[in-house]
């Protein structure tokens, strides 16, 4: 039967990294799929964007490691152009003049260790195995639909088995020291370890990424692990940068999805899902067009799609508030600047390889923490922690010959300042990074062509995270695994019938990581009695 232009099996709205997965393989399974997307450009937070002419910016998400190569691998992304790029270091200035740099030649890496405490260098042997030790556990649920703690089905019975088949595997002080890894600060379990301030506050730093949280807040090294078990090539734990940008990751995945058939149309916002006797038939666009569908997926972060383009009435009174109550807290600002060169570090000399990695002006614990004192109190923080990257020295394609471009990722930046934010307010804010980074920099400001500024406001106004969160909601212990959304929707199904959740308020959570989209498409196939078209129809478990 030939279906009309406008009624399709799924539509998905949204086409950010997880919702071009989660279509992608529906697709593959021979659906017929639209994606939806408000914008007139594909990618959602993975975008490039040429916002100064011959500057290519990933004006959002900036790098890549957590993207499952188990969805690369089965969605074929290196054909659609998807390279990935290893990063080789990570540093942190120090006031003093000095900086702790972390190399990726084990022997360099134990030498700058030793440099600054003899101590850390032999604990960070331990150290690396410990974190390790966690990320090989915890990727082993990635790809998989979290257990219902409250349902006696074959399914969730086998889940729980499966889970603690994983756990029987540790000796019993291990369970009781993972089990206490999640409940901890990040600053408490990095002392476990080391005592070099610098070396603490540069560990630390991966545990407030995108979250609501300091450095002493209990689950916290949580947060540092979520960042932590990703991969590059194999290497896990490695970041990366793709190359053309991080749109090259949403690309690939439009790429794939348009090879199996999918639609995907912009300009498109979505207004309403529409509902018809306890079951979705389609959506609404703001400009008035319906779309009718079998099937609607939301990736959209779970309180924007419960309490902005569902009807109150077509959902259970406890979900409702559940979502209002969801925690979505925005912390993070960013910048992308266009440079008419490379800029000089003064405590590093010319060509060091630290400056193709991460780098870092927060060199203690304490000022850390007042960082996130001054976001507490609704205002920018004064001295940020930033994390620094210069994607053009790997990749000329983000570039003009000659000239550079600089990304720069901000805790702490509010949702909104006292009185709200203004685009003066927002310059200020951007100063205060500029600032930061011209302390260690002497000819930086001098370089600047142009300057992207982007706070929760800009976040949440053009590519629809709630507050600004780039991970859909924060990732504590009461918003994860089963408990992701919310008890009882873990599953990625929602309230009504048909109606799906595939982004990264979802399980395993946020980052560009693609397995939330996967999940949610292998639901949804196994609802349909379709062929298992994801990463886990080639699991051996």
């Amino acid at each position: 039967m030939l279906l009309s232009a406008n009624n399709y099996d799924v539509i998905v709205i949204g086409a950010g990294h997880n919702g071009l997965t989660n279509a992608a393989f529906l697709a593959k399974a021979g659906l017929h799929v639209l994606v939806v997307e408000k914008n007139s450009y594909t990618g959602g937070a993975t975008a490039s964007r040429e916002l100064y002419d011959g500057w290519k910016y990933s004006n959002s998400s900036y790098v890549c490691s957590l993207f499952r190569p188990e969805i690369y691998n089965a969605l074929d992304l290196g054909r659609h152009g998807l390279k990935v790029i290893p990063l080789t270091s990570s540093m942190t200035f120090k006031q003093d003049g000095d900086y702790f740099g972390s190399y990726h030649n084990p022997n360099v890496r134990r030498r700058e260790l030793m440099r600054h405490s003899m101590r850390d260098a032999d604990a960070a042997i331990r150290f690396d195995a410990d974190i390790m030790r966690w990320c090989k556990l915890i990727r082993n649920f990635l790809l998989r639909t979290p257990p219902d703690p409250g349902s006696f089905r074959p399914r969730d019975a086998f889940e729980f088995a499966y889970l603690m088949k994983k756990f029987h595997e540790l000796s019993e002080s291990k369970i009781y020291e993972f089990i206490r890894f999640f409940t901890m600060s990040i600053a408490e379990y990095l002392e476990n370890y080391f005592e070099n301030e610098t070396i603490l506050a540069h560990y630390s730093g991966g545990s407030i990424i995108g979250t609501g949280l300091g450095v002493y807040s209990p689950g916290t090294a949580y947060v540092a692990l979520h960042h932590a078990m990703g991969d590059v090539d194999g290497n896990i734990g490695a970041w990366g940068f793709a190359r053309g940008g991080m749109g090259a990751v949403s690309g690939a995945l439009a790429s794939a999805l348009q090879a199996h058939g999918g639609e995907i149309r912009t300009d498109a916002e979505v207004a309403k899902i529409l509902v018809s006797g306890n079951r979705t038939t389609g959506v609404r666009l703001t400009s008035g067009e319906e779309l009718s569908a079998k099937i609607v997926v939301s990736n959209l972060d779970a309180k924007r799609t419960f309490t902005q383009i569902m009807d109150e009435s077509d959902l259970p009174p406890k979900l409702v508030e559940r979502a209002r109550n969801f925690k979505i807290r925005g912390s993070s600002g960013k910048l992308n600047i266009a440079l008419d060169g490379m800029p000089t570090f003064s405590s590093l000399p010319k060509g060091s390889p630290l400056t193709l990695g991460h780098m870092h002006f927060t060199d203690t614990l304490t000022r850390l923490e007042k960082a996130y004192d001054d976001w507490k109190d609704d205002r920018w923080s004064t001295d940020p922690y930033c994390d620094v990257l210069i994607p053009s020295q790997y990749d000329p394609s983000l570039a003009p010959p000659g000239k550079h471009m600089m990304t720069v990722f901000v805790q702490y930046c509010p949702v909104a300042p006292e009185g709200g934010w203004s685009d003066d307010k927002r310059d200020q804010f951007g100063q205060t990074v500029i600032d930061q980074i011209a302390d260690y920099s002497p000819d930086f400001k001098n370089l600047i062509l142009h300057a992207e500024i982007r706070t929760p406001r800009e976040l949440e106004a053009e590519i629809g995270l709630t507050e600004g969160n780039i991970f859909q909601g924060e990732l504590t212990f009461d918003q994860l695994l089963f408990n992701r959304p919310f008890p009882g929707y873990a599953q990625y199904r929602g309230p009504v019938r048909n109606m799906y959740m595939c982004g990264s308020s979802t399980h395993p959570g946020g980052g560009v990581m693609g397995a939330p989209g996967a999940n949610a498409a292998r639901e949804i196939l196994r609802d349909l009695k379709k062929p298992d078209t994801t990463p886990a129809a080639f699991s051996d478990d």
